[in-house]
């Protein structure tokens, strides 16, 4: 999968996860791909959540260990 923009919010509890992705999104053009490492489990359950209220989509979302999230996200 090609990524355009990666950002990471490791450390970042809800709801700061979300707003640094949708800060990135907003930078980004039509079809271009995030990844945004984060940490917080809750994020899981937000970006689905997330990708659904703003017609932006997600695209996977993997689970590495014990504590790191990833998040693809397709800008709409």
């Amino acid at each position: 999968m090609h990524i355009d923009k990666e950002i990471d919010t490791s450390g970042l509890n809800c709801p700061l996860p979300i707003l640094h992705a949708k800060r990135a999104l907003s930078t980004m053009e039509s079809g271009q791909t995030l990844q945004v490492t984060a940490t917080d489990k809750g994020s899981l359950r937000d970006f689905k959540a997330f990708a659904q209220q703003t017609g932006n989509e997600l695209l996977d979302q993997q689970t590495i260990g014990d504590s790191t999230y990833l998040h693809f996200l397709r800008r709409r």
